[in-house]
Formats: structure tokens, C-alpha cells, sequence
């Protein structure tokens, strides 16, 4: 795979983290996930009451393919000679926790890097580690309120909405990969080693590029924000919107209103001809509204096909399983999981025409340690006398 020969060691947990060693691991890195005896947050949380299959947390198995386990206790001075031992033969130390945590461990980017120079050292924080935020829990739903994300989800009757998803973390994840694939790459290049950092802040602000550009650039205020409840966004003129029909919901993107008062056969529509579709956005998209609301989505389809609109259903989980590009593109896979099925996300991307298929999961702490150790270069003895001094711990 692409990124074979990448060794990483992550002190990383909750879902940014983890999530990015999961797009890296899968193009081919080498990801040792370093937790506690009892195992990192994510092992002993999942959301929508605690949910899990084969007895192993959903939140676990969404984020830490392929990551092999090593648990030590890293209160004790020596595991912090294991970190270091294993940095030796290793290109990247990834973590995601609050400022400081590391550096009380004696495991900060100044006493990494004075062992081991060509290290990349790559941090991902909430807010950054330093600044007036920076002590302040960095958690999904947090961000999204503090970087306007909620405020341009909402509208004018339901007030800010956050995202259906944890939109910060996983957008957060993937620049915290791309960072730290950008810094392999220099050290291919050249043997120097980077100190990598990212922030959930900095990645909810980043998710709205366009948005943003659009606002500051328009001398507008906050109440342009206030839209009506079928407008798809502030910044697009009508029809631009989701609209709810008779057996559903709708989408109509960018479209011209001549094409769409011709589909929909409504001439309230023409009313509207040389006028300015943003600033009539409102008005506009409660003719459409009133013009759909009673008509079947299939019906819809056929008109709209037709005179060539953009459009398309508003699908909910259960629909992605029939959806056959999905299908096609190998989106979901079945996951054995101690003796249970759990369907999971394959990588979002392919290469040379493939998806990574490699599917693992260090399903208990330590599953990995004697593999991990042995491989570093610890003999026998060694391990034996760190596991009977719980250093380090393992796996039955």
C-alpha cells in the first residue's frame, strides 16, 4: 500500500485521533496504539445507549482498524524507556490529549525530539497547546457551537442546529492524516522531522471555507443566517433548498427557475423571471413548497429527469443500504466481531482502481504487547519482567 513502511506510535483516543490512525493504517501504516491496562475512552463508551457488537464498543470498532495494541502504564518510568525504544525504529509519535499531558509523562516533543531528532511529532488538541482556550475541553459538539457551524445549520424557526454527525472530529481527523502524510513525505525527502499540530477548532472553522469566504467577503451581518426553514444553505439563491413532498423529502440544487417553473408546470414561478433569485429566495421557495407538497417523488423524478433539474431524495440510514452507487462503490462492510456482525465503513478512497481491505481490530487492551515488544527488540526475559512489574500488560 501506499504508506507501507510508515511506523507510528499514537497515544491517541476518543474519535479525532483514533480516526485519523484508521485513514492512515489503511493505506498501509504501521499504527501502535498505546492505552492503559483497562483500555483507552473509547473502549468503555459508544453512543446510542452504550451500543456494541461482539461485547466491543461500536465507538471502538468505527475508529481503530488495524491499530495493534500495546498497554502500559505510562505512570511508571519504565514504560517511558518501552516509548522510547520503540520511537527508535519508528518515523511518527501521533497524540490527541489535553496540552501538557505528555510532557508530565516525560514524553514531550522537547525530550522525543532530544532522542530522537528526525522525529515526527504530531499533536492534535481541541483549541491548540497554548492560547486562552487551550486548557478547555476540545469535544465535537463544542465546536461546532463556537465555530459558527450551528448557526449557519439552523434557520429561522428551528434557531442553530448541530450537524446529524461529529463533524468537527471527523473533518479533524483527516487534516491531522493529511498532516502527517505531508510530513513523511519531508522525510523521505530529506531525513528532518516535523512538529505537526492541529485543533478542533481550527477543522470546524475549515469545514466551512466556502461559507465563510462568502460572508466576510459580503459585507453581510448575522441575520442573513436567519433563512427560511427550506433554504439548503444562506448563501445560494433559490431553489437552492429541501422541500417536503408526499412521501418524503426532496432536494433541488442549483437549478435555473425557467427550467424548473417548465418541469413543475407552475407559472407562479414566472412571476419571478428577472428578479434577483437570492434576495427572493423566501419567497420563492414557498411557491416551490406549495407546489410539491402534494406530489410523489417518483413523479417528481420523471418531470425533473426530463427538463434535466438537479435533485435527489432525501435518503436516511437505512436507505444508504439500498443505495446501489454505494453498493456498487463497496462502501459498507460486514464485520465479524467476536462471533457478531457489525457493518462498518471501508475506506473512503480508492487506489489503482482498489480499496484497502485489510480489516482488523485489537479487540482487548494489550492484544498486541508481546507481538509489539518482540518485534522492538525485547527479549523474553525483558517482557516477562515488564509484564510481572505491570509496566506493560497483555491479553489473555
Amino acid at each position: 500500500m501506499l504508506l507501507d513502511g510508515l511506523k507510528i506510535v499514537s497515544f491517541c483516543h476518543y474519535l479525532q485521533g483514533p480516526a485519523a490512525m484508521q485513514y492512515l493504517s489503511d493505506m498501509g501504516a504501521d499504527v501502535i496504539k498505546i492505552e492503559p491496562a483497562k483500555g483507552a475512552f473509547e473502549r468503555h463508551w459508544s453512543g446510542a445507549d452504550g451500543v456494541k457488537a461482539g461485547g466491543v464498543s461500536a465507538m471502538f470498532l468505527c475508529a481503530n482498524r488495524n491499530a495493534r495494541s500495546l498497554a502500559l502504564d505510562l505512570k511508571k518510568p519504565e514504560a517511558r524507556e518501552v516509548v522510547f525504544r520503540l520511537l527508535e525504529s519508528s518515523h511518527v509519535l501521533a497524540e490527541n490529549f489535553r496540552p501538557g499531558t505528555l510532557d508530565r509523562l516525560g514524553l514531550g516533543y522537547e525530550a522525543v525530539r532530544a532522542r530522537k531528532p528526525d522525529i515526527i511529532y504530531a499533536s492534535a488538541t481541541g483549541f491548540g497547546a497554548t492560547g486562552p482556550y487551550a486548557d478547555r475541553p476540545g469535544q465535537d459538539l463544542l465546536i461546532q457551537a463556537m465555530s459558527g457551524l450551528a448557526a449557519a445549520t439552523g434557520n429561522r424557526e428551528s434557531g442553530p442546529l448541530p450537524a446529524g454527525c461529529a463533524a468537527a472530529d471527523q473533518h479533524g481527523a483527516a487534516l491531522f492524516a493529511l498532516g502527517i502524510a505531508g510530513a513523511y513525505a519531508r522525510w523521505l525527502r530529506s531525513g528532518e522531522g516535523t512538529r505537526v499540530e492541529g485543533t478542533l477548532l481550527g477543522a470546524g472553522v475549515d469545514l466551512q471555507a466556502e461559507s465563510l469566504a462568502y460572508y466576510y467577503a459580503s459585507g453581510l451581518d448575522r441575520d442573513v443566517l436567519r433563512h427560511n426553514p427550506n433554504a439548503g444553505s444562506w448563501f445560494h439563491d433559490a431553489p437552492y433548498g429541501i422541500y417536503r413532498i408526499a412521501d418524503g423529502h426532496i432536494v433541488i440544487s442549483m437549478n435555473e427557475l425557467q427550467k424548473l417553473e417548465a418541469a413543475l408546470e407552475c407559472p407562479e414561478l414566472g412571476a419571478f423571471a428577472g428578479r434577483n433569485a437570492y434576495h427572493e429566495r423566501d419567497a420563492i421557495s414557498a411557491v416551490i413548497a406549495g407546489a410539491i407538497g402534494q406530489r410523489r417523488f417518483a413523479d417528481l423524478a420523471a418531470a425533473f429527469d426530463a427538463a434535466g433539474i438537479w435533485y435527489g431524495r432525501v435518503e436516511d440510514y437505512d436507505d444508504l443500504l439500498d443505495n446501489p452507487q454505494l453498493q456498487h462503490n463497496g462502501t459498507f462492510r460486514d464485520v465479524a466481531v467476536n462471533g457478531e456482525t457489525i457493518k462498518l465503513l471501508s475506506h473512503p478512497m480508492r487506489y489503482d482502481g482498489k480499496t484497502p481491505d485489510a480489516c482488523g481490530f485489537a479487540l482487548s487492551p494489550g492484544a498486541d504487547t508481546r507481538d509489539v515488544l518482540e518485534k522492538a527488540g525485547f527479549g523474553a526475559a525483558e517482557i516477562r519482567a515488564l509484564l510481572d512489574a505491570k509496566v506493560a500488560f497483555a491479553a489473555e
